[in-house]
């Protein structure tokens, strides 16, 4: 039973769980306790307070650890996603240990800009950065890796699974083709985590970004993981200070932030395969029923992106005769989105669409679906009945009786 369900009954519809998801109750009881009683520094070890911080930080580190199938010593903290990319990339790059290898990295066109946009500064500083094409699916050509890793690369940094569409790249293969070539892989897993399973002890991925507020926890506190063994990854600090996290990420630590992340992993970890269950068997018949009722010779509803390999509570629609944009002043029944959230800021149209090739229509109408752990039949319903008018109001059509609910 979704547990927010009487709650949501009044308020829009949220389906925008990419851009971010609700905190969940268990998590804010957790965390609440290092807001007001358990105030202490974490680094401040010499009194009882302090004391108790830092059990509480090393518990959390646990949990994610655990979440990923690792070691804990593995985990550094950051303050999201964005900032564990930039010390993935830049501080791998930068570090002695691949001094010996070309300064190359790879990545692929459809990477979020917390990616793309550090690698663009590595390049500006005179890294070598090749960006591959994916295909009308969101695929990347494995020979085409193979050929850019022959050249000689410190690092391929691919994502898990694309924030826009929900497609899934192969991490088995494309680590297995990076331990070939001696390049590291860095993997944002940031829309994944939490999602479906991820065991680094059985994938040859090197470096993995995350982020709380994408699981059910709180914004602002993140993580990244970093191989010790076979091989142990080094990574240049980004920031100097107090020697935090093991010289990694100096700063205080983020207490409350923390133990939020924590508590988010653990209670992902028990779960996340139910839920997964579920959330696909929403968005399937949420989809079969937007086709069924919009889907015409003269106005079409396309799927974007790989239908099978991809998250379970994520769709990504194009719907011709249709501007998102203007589509979302008629839909305020409706959270959605028509890109990234970051893209959204930049206020730029959806790069990873248009490395799929679609045309200026298809990606003007297209829009982006995310259920989570809140999401319910009920306010599916909901959603799609608000969709099916405001779609055919932006097409000029009048309405029409839709069977099949």
């Amino acid at each position: 039973m979704n547990p927010h369900a009487s709650a949501a009954a009044s308020g829009p519809v949220y389906l925008d769980h990419a851009a971010t998801t609700p905190l969940d109750p268990r998590v804010f009881e957790a965390m609440t306790p290092y807001f007001l009683e358990r105030y202490g520094n974490a680094a401040s070890r010499q009194h009882a307070l302090g004391r108790e911080a830092a059990r509480a930080v090393e518990e959390a580190r646990a949990q994610v650890a655990a979440l990923l199938g690792g070691d804990p010593r593995e985990i550094v903290f950051t303050s999201g996603a964005t900032e564990s990319n930039n010390l993935a990339l830049k501080g791998a790059v930068d570090t002695a240990a691949l001094a010996k290898l070309p300064r190359h990295v790879i990545t692929a066109r459809t990477e979020h800009h917390a990616v793309l946009d550090p690698l663009q500064a590595l390049e500006d500083q005179g890294t070598e950065v090749t960006r591959l094409d994916v295909d009308p699916m969101g695929h990347v050509d494995l020979d085409e890796l193979a050929t850019a890793l022959a050249r000689g690369a410190r690092l391929v940094s691919l994502m898990h699974a694309n924030n826009e569409i929900g497609v899934l790249h192969p991490l088995a293969a494309i680590g297995a083709l990076c331990r070939e070539h001696g390049a590291l892989f860095h993997t944002d897993a940031t829309q994944s985590v939490g999602k479906l399973p991820l065991d680094v002890s059985t994938l040859a991925v090197d470096l993995i970004s995350l982020s709380a507020h994408k699981l059910y926890g709180p914004k602002g506190v993140g993580a990244l993981w970093l191989r010790r063994k076979g091989p142990r990854v080094r990574c240049k600090p980004l920031i100097d200070g107090g020697g935090h996290e093991r010289g990694l990420r100096s700063g205080t630590l983020n207490v409350p932030g923390i133990v939020g992340l924590g508590a988010a992993c653990a209670l992902r970890a028990r779960e996340m395969a139910d839920e997964a269950a579920r959330l696909a068997t929403l968005r399937d018949d949420f989809e079969s029923k937007l086709f069924a009722a919009l889907h015409t010779p003269n106005a079409a509803v396309l799927r974007n992106g790989d239908p099978d390999a991809r998250l379970p509570g994520l769709t990504n629609l194009s719907f011709a005769g249709v501007d998102a944009e203007s589509l979302f002043t008629r839909l305020p029944e409706v959270c959605a989105s028509s890109s990234s959230a970051c893209t959204s800021a930049k206020s730029g149209k959806s790069h990873v669409l248009r490395a799929l090739g679609a045309d200026p229509a298809r990606v003007a109408g297209s829009v982006r679906f995310s259920l989570g752990r809140t999401t319910s039949a009920e306010e599916l319903t909901r959603a799609l009945d608000a969709v099916l008018r405001a779609v055919r109001e932006e097409r000029g059509e009048g309405p029409r009786e839709v069977c099949g609910g």
